[in-house]
């Protein structure tokens, strides 16, 4: 089904379907299987034969990096009221963000957008679209393929389309959800539509009853809200294949060529083996039996290659051996010198990857604040930690819908720990002196190192502070 023609259709405009051409391209890349490069074809001087590239698996790798230095366990979200905290830290466990929060970290990384979209589960819903009633809080993820962007300004989407593809039975479906402002607030369309033979057909919601897992969803529904109930997520990466889109872009999206050159010279480093397996050509006469009637050589040996009959009369050696130099040393250069040039092209700096052994090998050292990864990563972070920021702060409305003691309002500190990426050490000890002298003070330290609020740290250093000893009074 043609998503972007649905939505034409039916009056919305969103980002040109070339760029998800572009989209599935770079996945094509993660999964090491690009159409054309991995599998392709080549003459022999008779026949073209069908042939397969090896990949590294490098835009895989350079993904799960970015993830894992995102999002990882160690990773503290601060949220100041007691209530809230605990409302949406259950909310998050009981959606396994842990898990699912990196994985589309990843995701993020190699199709550029990925989107949160919460929203309350086994709801009811009035005559007039409103939810009532109890429920809980569940979260959609959704990555770059399915999110369809209808109003965006200074790359801020405002109102957008997700897709969720679904099989009922031997039919395809897809649930296109439509967040849109309508007055001062939200409102969320639900659609139904039929896709098994590419028809898209829309399915009228008194037949969702039929469908499982439609049954109780409504057509409309009013969030009586002017915040938006979704989060978008993308790398900090300017979109230079379209200015005008608000959709990100790959971490690898501008270094394709890298990864064809690396490839390149990783299958033909492996075809070094496999074409210089060492072969000894033997004439007929040489392979036959001894005396006893046993064979001279063992016949499952494939070391041996027999010549056609008459090798000697042509002057030829009973048996001569093709040991071929393997060009190692260069293939493992030519590796390295790629592996920088796309460490570098996609903000790890150099000399994040070394070809060694026949592996890749990743750098563990700590990396100075003054590196490419650590400007890096810290302009990814800004991006992601208001994310979460967001992403905490509709997990709360929606509690009060709930009628849960939430307060949307509350202060929420993301502390992201770059023990990986700079010497906490040393900088801690460096604060340490600082609240000595006086240029920072405890509270101040206290929420950068225990991942508190400012008001928070300034309560525990308030009640920490010992009372004055009677006997000096």
């Amino acid at each position: 089904m043609n998503i972007i023609k649905y939505l034409n259709k039916a009056g919305q405009d969103t980002v040109s379907s070339g760029f998800y051409t572009l989209i599935e391209l770079w996945q094509s890349w993660y999964e090491g299987n690009v159409k054309k490069f991995h599998r392709y074809k080549m003459y022999n001087g008779k026949n073209k034969i069908n042939c397969r590239r090896l990949s590294m698996g490098m835009a895989k790798k350079l993904s799960e990096d970015i993830a894992d230095l995102l999002l990882n366990e160690r990773v503290q979200i601060t949220i100041q009221d007691k209530n809230t905290s605990e409302f949406v830290m259950k909310v998050l466990d009981d959606n396994n963000f842990s898990v699912m929060g990196s994985v589309y970290q990843e995701r993020k990384a190699y199709t550029g957008t990925v989107a949160y979209v919460p929203y309350l589960d086994n709801i009811e819903v009035d005559e007039n679209g409103n939810m009532i009633g109890e429920g809980n809080v569940k979260i959609n993820y959704v990555s770059a393929e399915n999110i369809f962007p209808l109003s965006w300004n200074n790359g801020y989407i405002s109102e957008c389309a997700f897709v969720f593809p679904k099989v009922i039975g031997s039919r395809k479906y897809v649930h296109v959800q439509i967040h849109k402002q309508e007055s001062s607030q939200y409102v969320i369309e639900n659609h139904v539509v039929e896709c098994s033979a590419g028809s898209g057909k829309e399915i009228p919601r008194e037949e969702w009853k039929n469908l499982k897992g439609f049954e109780s969803m409504v057509d409309k529904i009013f969030t009586g809200s002017n915040e938006r109930q979704f989060v978008i997520d993308r790398l900090n990466i300017a979109n230079n294949y379209d200015s005008s889109s608000p959709m990100g872009v790959a971490v690898f999206a501008n270094s394709l060529d890298v990864l064809q050159g690396l490839d390149t010279v990783y299958d033909s480093y492996i075809n070094e083996f496999v074409l210089g397996k060492k072969r000894i050509f033997a004439a007929p006469e040489m392979l036959g039996e001894d005396l006893n009637g046993n064979p001279v050589f063992d016949p499952d040996d494939v070391v041996f290659y027999q010549l056609p009959d008459g090798a000697l009369k042509d002057g030829g050696k009973p048996l001569e051996e093709i040991n071929m130099t393997i060009r190692a040393e260069e293939h493992e250069k030519a590796i390295n010198d790629n592996l920088n040039m796309l460490s570098m092209k996609c903000g790890f700096g150099q000399n994040r990857y070394k070809f060694d052994n026949g592996s890749v090998q990743t750098a563990t050292q700590v990396i100075s604040e003054n590196s490419d990864m650590y400007r890096s990563v810290n302009k990814h972070e800004l991006i992601l930690e208001s994310v979460i920021d967001e992403l905490i702060r509709i997990i709360a409305r929606l509690g009060q819908v709930l009628k849960q003691p939430v307060n949307p309002d509350t202060a929420v500190v993301v502390d992201f720990d770059d023990s990986i990426i700079e010497d906490k050490v040393a900088e801690r000890q460096s604060d340490r002196q600082d609240v000595s002298m006086g240029a920072m003070t405890l509270a101040e330290y206290r929420a950068k190192w225990y991942g508190e609020t400012e008001q928070e740290a300034a309560k525990h250093v308030i009640d920490d502070t010992p009372d004055p000893d009677p006997q000096e009074e």
